[in-house]
């Protein structure tokens, strides 16, 4: 039976092969631990789901969204579009971390409102 460290370190030549493999054919993304774990970033810029929830949906006109996330994140339309590109090939993944994004603010707010409640007593 593998213990738990060598289970772990015998998934990290795979995720390294699986990391290398999406930043070869999306050359703009990097990947960088976080505390929900690994996730995709633009190189020199911000998370792909980032770029993605702000750029998806909301009622900016559809042609001006590339331009409006780019001067709303600092980054240029080219990395708005790395993004786009990211997304197109792996969207559940990207839509999960957006979903788990948003589990974690409903929570953390929740938390926030039962504090408030129990000052006010």
């Amino acid at each position: 039976m593998l213990s738990t460290r060598n289970a772990a370190v015998s998934a990290l030549p795979e995720r390294l092969i699986d990391e290398g493999l999406r930043s070869d054919a999306h050359p703009q993304v990097i990947f960088r631990p976080g505390p929900g774990g690994r996730r995709p970033v633009l190189s020199g810029g911000p998370e792909v789901a980032d770029v993605i929830g702000a750029v998806v949906g909301g009622d900016v006109p559809v042609e001006d969204r590339r331009r409006r996330v780019a001067d709303l994140l600092g980054v240029e339309e080219v990395l708005v579009d790395a993004a786009l590109a990211y997304y197109a090939e792996f969207t559940e993944e990207i839509d999960d971390l957006l979903e788990a994004r948003r589990q974690a603010a409903e929570a953390a707010e929740a938390a926030w409102r039962r504090q408030q409640a129990l000052l006010a007593r």
